[in-house]
């Protein structure tokens, strides 16, 4: 089981960013919090999903989660980053395949979107899910 996640909010998913470090501090996996470590500064959200991709290029077995208000610029940040496949999500049936299909390595969330116990859900699949390969890895080598 992977034990270590990266995690990172901008300003508007600071608090969402804490119900799910407690979660996952819960269950024993180690934490390295990016930030913020508040919600009373507007940070930018790139300055965040850099510090993650940057760092996951280096250790290619650590998954990351960001959080913003929805998700979206944390995905475009991140997505900037080779090797790095980030997806929004908002369902567990989108986490699950994102995983399955697409080998996603950061989860997104949006924290207008989605509340803390699903999050946790989401969560959940995200960390234990395997990516299928076959037919997908040719998909994955192209992007």
């Amino acid at each position: 089981m992977l034990k270590t996640i990266a995690i990172a909010s901008d300003h508007k998913g600071f608090n969402l960013k804490q119900s799910v470090i407690k979660y996952l501090q819960k269950e024993n996996y180690k934490i390295i919090d990016y930030g913020p470590s508040t919600d009373s500064i507007s940070v930018d959200y790139p300055d965040y999903a850099q510090q993650i991709c940057q760092n996951m290029l280096e250790n290619v077995n650590l998954l990351g989660i960001l959080v913003c208000n929805t998700g979206v610029g944390m995905a475009i940040a991140a997505n900037r980053f080779k090797h790095i496949r980030a997806a929004v999500c908002n369902d567990i049936e989108t986490v699950e395949m994102s995983r399955k299909h697409n080998d996603i390595n950061i989860l997104v969330l949006g924290a207008s979107k989605i509340s803390g116990q699903k999050a946790v859900e989401m969560i959940k699949v995200f960390l234990n899910t395997k990516f299928e390969s076959g037919r997908h890895l040719k998909r994955i080598d192209k992007l």
